[in-house]
């Protein structure tokens, strides 16, 4: 049996914990620069706040329904995505990770899957304060679908075992509901007269595979209770790390562009260094709103190669101002821009250049120790001066909460 653990309107969730008084009160997450709402509490969709939506269109719903509007603090969310998943880990033989609010569990050979999976539940709920739903069946994709149930029951728990609810299920569940599907696949699919997991199920295989390629036909057999996409406990490395923004106020100068784009670059390196990994490629980008018709367009893009594959902060900063060099035109406001590093290795397999000079030993140990400073004491306490000393300009996160549980100055006091 496979599990499938997925937290409840998790960036809503996130800030609630430290604000148990917007307990059943209408929550709204947004995206950077505040634009768009990127998570919503159950109460805020029943009032019509949508996914996507830019948060200054449905100002009057906000006003009317005193809807709590949070910028996204991802440090916050990444941290109590761990303390949950350290917890579900600690009591299953084995996991996987599929994001930061969902995890596949290996519920082979407990006895009991139903009231271990209430275990578990209760035990995360009081240990994080985060409601999680799981969802318990044969396949990974049939645990999607016990998931989809269990978000709607009133324990948070759905064990699909017997075979004919099984069916009973997939005769009601929506394409768009089924783990891989999604809206496009399932207007393509109704134009075939497929509505139902059950109406795909008694399509011919030959068929599903020219429609959806082999990865939909296995998709289809887990339907079927066949085993095809195993756990996946080990954690792949990524193969591009990108670092980019949309700016709430466009940026037409040089000297702006090239701080972001310094800043860019220490978010990356970062990224990189948690991987223990290390880049051969970099690129940037930028280009003008295209939502803007009547204003000039422009869109620029330059990749660069590194002598050695690197993760050092300086020389990925270095090379990320030569690109932008290449591609800034003065004259146009840009609204976004970002840098991507790609070509992607372990650190271990890092192979010298024999003329290189750059002391390593030297500039990792430089490396670990503004990570280890920037951990312990903030983001930035430690930085390169290309990327700016006051940042004014900064993205824009208004409705910001504290760092709780990842930065000693927003520790909460309690009174006694």
């Amino acid at each position: 049996m496979i599990a499938l653990v997925d937290c409840n309107n998790f960036y809503a969730s996130c800030e609630r914990i430290f604000k148990p008084h917007l307990d059943k009160k209408p929550i709204a997450v947004l995206s950077n620069n505040d634009g768009c709402v990127i998570a919503r509490s159950n109460e805020s969709k029943s009032l019509g706040l949508k996914m996507g939506e830019p948060i200054f269109k449905k100002r009057y719903l906000v006003d009317k329904h005193n809807i709590h509007l949070f910028s996204s603090n991802f440090a916050l969310y990444g941290d109590i995505s761990k303390r949950v998943f350290d917890i579900v880990g600690n009591n299953v033989p084995s996991y996987e990770i599929y994001s930061i609010d969902e995890a596949f569990l290996d519920f082979s050979g407990i006895k009991d899957p139903y009231s271990y999976a209430l275990h578990i539940r209760e035990k995360v709920k009081r240990w994080t304060g985060i409601p999680i739903s799981i969802g318990i069946s044969y396949t990974k994709t049939l645990s999607k679908v016990a998931g989809y149930i269990a978000k709607k029951s009133r324990n948070g728990i759905s064990y699909l075992k017997d075979k004919n609810e099984i069916n009973e299920v997939l005769r009601s569940l929506p394409l768009d509901e089924i783990w891989g599907i999604g809206i496009r696949y399932a207007i393509r699919m109704k134009k075939y007269g497929i509505h139902t997991a059950a109406d795909l199920l008694e399509c011919d295989e030959t068929w599903i595979r020219k429609m959806m390629n082999v990865v939909g036909l296995r998709m289809v057999r887990e339907l079927k209770c066949i085993p095809h996409f195993n756990l996946n406990t080990n954690r792949n490395m990524k193969k591009s790390i990108c670092t980019s923004r949309s700016f709430a106020i466009e940026i037409k100068e040089y000297s702006r562009m090239s701080e972001y784009i310094s800043m860019f670059s220490s978010r990356c390196s970062e990224k990189l260094r948690l991987e223990k990994a290390c880049a051969r490629s970099i690129s940037v980008f930028m280009y003008t709103n295209r939502f803007k018709p009547k204003v000039k367009q422009y869109s620029g893009y330059f990749s660069m190669n590194f002598h050695t594959a690197t993760s050092d902060t300086i020389i990925i900063t270095k090379l990320a101002i030569k690109c932008l060099k290449k591609i800034f035109r003065s004259g146009y406001s840009y609204k976004k821009a970002g840098i991507i590093l790609s070509d992607i290795i372990p650190k271990n397999q890092v192979q010298l250049n024999l003329f290189e000079t750059t002391d390593r030993n030297k500039t990792d140990k430089l490396m670990k120790t503004i990570d280890r400073v920037n951990g312990n004491m903030g983001r930035d306490i430690l930085k390169l001066s290309s990327s700016g000393i006051n940042n004014k300009w900064k993205i824009g996160k208004e409705k910001l909460s504290p760092c709780y549980t990842t930065r000693w100055e927003d520790i909460l006091h309690i009174r006694v």
